[in-house]
Order: structure tokens, then C-alpha cells, then sequence
């Protein structure tokens, strides 16, 4: 859907530039926009795989599994009907943990796994189970103590002080994840009254 979206606002840019006879100017701004993505991207890779290696680092070296362990028992208050035992547990907590350090490249495919895991537990197959509707609302809130991807950026657009963003970014993150969890939490108690 988003792909449509997407070719929806190009195509009607281009016909919108083609009756105005502005093409030439819209040639001109994709040509810079190209120029400027790539190096923009280039100045990203430096500071990306610094922390994208310390976060590797601190996954093999066991930080991200300790801070699994550590949030355990904050998630079996978020995730009741999940047995202790189940792997989907260790997933969720792997996903958030690395959300939390600003790993989502990392964060992805265990959100996915996380996910695959918590389907063997739902009854209905057709419908997301209350555990996934709540590991999805605080995957995509995203609590973030380290914003990597942010402070790279930037790092790379000549920021003086690219990391004057972290309290704020974990306020935010915070709020947002805050409220998407107790929204959440009333949303399935409404839910189960009408059933």
C-alpha cells in the first residue's frame, strides 16, 4: 500500500511539474537529491559500524542477554498468558533489548522470530493474540536509551554535539511507550467486556 502512496505522489508531482513547464527544475532536484543521498550515506558508514560493532560486541559478549534477564520480570507483567519457559519470551526480550541499545537493524529479525513464536501460542489464527497487539505496540513506540541511528546522522550533517538528543529522545520514547502500553492494556479490557 505504501508503495502506491508513494507512486501516487511522484506521479502526480511529475504531471503537476510537466503542466507548469517546470520539468527541468524537477530534473535538477533529483539529480541532487541522488547526490546528496550517497553522501549522505557515506558519511553514515563510519559512525554506523562504530556502533553497530560495539553493539555486537556487547551482544557477544552477553550485555544484550543480560539485559533480557534483567526485564524478565517486567515482561511477564506485560505478557501474562506467555509461559516462562516459552522461547517467544526470550525473543521479546532479545528484540527489546536491542531496540533499547538502537539496534534496529538488529531488533528486526528477532522482532520477526518473536513474532512466528507467539502465533504457536495463538488459538486463532486469523487474529493477533492479545501478547503480539502488546509486543507490537512497545516494539514500535520503541524505548531507546542509545539512539544510534540518529546520532549518526548527525554525526554525519556536521552536528557540533550529536548527542545532546539522547535525554530527550529516552523522554520521548519513554512517554510513547508508556502510553501505547496502557492504551493497550484498556483497549484488550474493552475488548473482553464485549465478548
Amino acid at each position: 500500500m505504501l508503495n502506491k502512496i508513494w507512486f501516487a505522489m511522484i506521479t502526480v508531482g511529475m504531471v503537476v511539474a510537466a503542466i507548469n513547464g517546470r520539468m527541468e527544475e524537477v530534473s535538477v532536484a533529483i539529480l541532487q537529491s541522488a547526490e546528496e543521498s550517497v553522501r549522505i550515506v557515506i558519511k553514515l558508514i563510519g559512525p554506523m559500524s562504530l556502533w553497530l560493532g560495539l553493539m555486537k560486541l556487547a551482544e557477544e559478549s552477553g550485555l544484550v542477554q543480560g539485559l533480557a534477564k534483567l526485564f524478565k520480570p517486567v515482561a511477564k507483567i506485560l505478557f501474562p498468558k506467555i509461559p516462562t519457559d516459552h522461547p517467544a519470551l526470550g525473543s521479546i526480550m532479545m528484540n527489546l533489548s536491542a531496540n533499547l541499545l538502537g539496534l534496529g537493524n538488529s531488533a528486526t529479525p528477532l522482532g520477526i522470530k518473536a513474532m512466528h513464536q507467539l502465533q504457536s501460542l495463538n488459538n486463532k489464527s486469523e487474529t493477533a493474540s492479545d501478547a503480539m497487539c502488546t509486543f507490537l505496540v512497545i516494539n514500535t513506540s520503541g524505548l531507546t536509551l542509545i539512539p544510534t541511528t540518529i546520532l549518526a546522522l548527525r554525526a554525519g550533517a556536521g552536528s557540533i554535539n550529536p548527542t545532546e538528543i539522547v535525554g530527550t529522545t529516552l523522554f520521548a520514547t519513554a512517554c510513547s511507550t508508556i502510553a501505547g502500553v496502557i492504551i493497550n492494556k484498556l483497549l484488550i479490557k474493552v475488548g473482553r467486556s464485549k465478548l
